[in-house]
């Protein structure tokens, strides 16, 4: 019974590890500190685990791929940035290592918005808030 344990809690390590992984590596794009996203193997070798272990423990533990987590991590900093910044989504979608073009068509599938109607609605939602105070 302890090793069964053990396991749950190694998955459960590894699990936290790529999240925060992604937290301070997505970071570290936006910020220019690194000039593209890495690979899952690459964040893998990070990690000192094979690509294989980390897409069967994240899958196991979550029910998610690492890509699900990856993918919504990069979409949470985009929908911070194009409420919180001036800056264009083309500068955004740069900023991401993106062409404009497909930066759009990402956001949308993630979202089923495109990036410039969910600014829109954003700002929307606080000038009605704002005019309600």
């Amino acid at each position: 019974m302890r090793k069964k344990t053990e396991i749950i809690r190694r998955g459960e390590e590894i699990t936290e590890n790529f999240i925060k992984y992604l937290d301070v590596h997505i970071t570290e794009v936006v910020s220019g500190k690194d000039e593209e996203f890495k690979e899952i193997n690459q964040i893998a070798q990070d990690l000192f685990i094979t690509h294989k272990h980390l897409s069967e423990t994240i899958k196991a533990e979550t029910g998610y791929s690492p890509c699900y987590f990856y993918d919504n991590k990069i979409i949470e900093k985009a929908k911070t940035m194009l409420c919180e910044t001036d800056k264009t989504i083309s500068q955004i979608a740069n900023i991401f290592t993106y062409d404009p073009s497909n930066f759009s068509k990402f956001f949308k599938k993630q979202t089923g918005i495109t990036p410039k109607v969910y600014r829109m609605s954003v700002k929307k939602i606080t000038e009605s808030k704002n005019s309600e105070l």
